[in-house]
């Protein structure tokens, strides 16, 4: 266990029919969860350049930056390995391509979900960001 908190990006992006894009994790911090894409902010970057950034290398997506948006800010503690994260939940809706597994060895596959039917294994960060707002 280590004591660093961590700075953490999740980007849920939405369709034309209201799905939201969420990916079944295979890496170890979270595995057998459902998330949207997103993961560590790097050094000397700003929010938007980090979602942006983890968008394309996780699914090859391309974002309009003007259109992320920043929702929410989680603070989580995963009791299982002993990670705190603090997350950034942005809102995309503008977006170009279709999603594609580019980390093969980080997520099985991207589906979209009505956002009144989310599967109920959701990463910790999104159940807490899910707790007080509505997709």
């Amino acid at each position: 266990m280590e004591n660093v908190v961590r700075v953490g990006v999740g980007v849920y992006i939405f369709n034309a029919k209201n799905q939201v894009l969420l990916g079944l994790r295979k890496s170890k911090h979270g595995q057998g969860t459902w998330c949207p894409p997103g993961g560590h902010m790097e050094y000397g970057e700003s929010n938007e350049q980090a979602a942006l950034r983890e968008v394309r290398e996780e699914t090859g997506l391309e974002l309009e930056p003007e259109a992320v948006v920043l929702q929410g800010v989680t603070n989580d503690f995963y009791k299982d390995n002993g990670r705190h994260y603090i997350t950034l939940h942005f809102f995309c809706q503008k977006y170009q391509g279709e999603p594609k597994v580019m980390e093969p060895d980080k997520c099985e596959k991207w589906q979209w979900f009505d956002v009144h039917h989310l599967p109920e294994n959701l990463l910790l960060s999104n159940l807490n960001f899910l707790q007080n707002h509505k997709l």
